[in-house]
């Protein structure tokens, strides 16, 4: 079992590139609770609005950001070719942030049929896409994994 479930919702274009393989870590400006073998569940923003599929964390690079960005230009150098994204997206992304968050990604599973946002309601009323991540409970859980298989 896993320690932590993370739902995020992910650009149609990044989820694209996940599940392709050509973007092997995502980058987030918020720490979460994640550790190696956890579990993230992609949901595709709009238009899409889907539970597209799943990957299990490699592991987690967390960096503070400070005034100096040498930190950081010497983190993109390390990932710049399984980043998925252009050097210019990711200055973009973390400017102004106070930390840099990378989740690794293995296991890649996408789902055979993606699951809509009407799907995902009809079984759990109180669901609601995140605006970045959100814990899973148990429960929730067991309901998306028995809509999954």
């Amino acid at each position: 079992m896993y320690k932590n479930i993370l739902l995020i919702s992910v650009k149609p274009k990044y989820a694209e590139k996940i599940f392709s393989g050509n973007k092997q870590i995502e980058f987030r400006r918020v720490r979460s609770r994640l550790e190696k073998n956890d579990l993230v569940l992609v949901y595709v923003s709009s238009p899409k609005k889907a539970l597209v599929g799943y990957f299990e964390v490699g592991h987690i690079v967390q960096i503070e950001i400070q005034k100096s960005s040498k930190e950081l230009n010497k983190f993109w150098k390390q990932v710049k070719d399984i980043a998925g994204i252009s050097s210019k997206e990711f200055k973009t992304y973390y400017n102004g942030a106070s930390i840099m968050v990378g989740i690794f990604v293995k296991n890649i599973k996408t789902l055979s049929e993606p699951i809509e946002l009407t799907q995902l309601r009809e079984r759990i009323p109180e669901i609601r896409p995140p605006q970045s991540y959100r814990y899973l409970k148990e429960s929730e859980f067991k309901i998306l994994k028995s809509m999954m298989e």
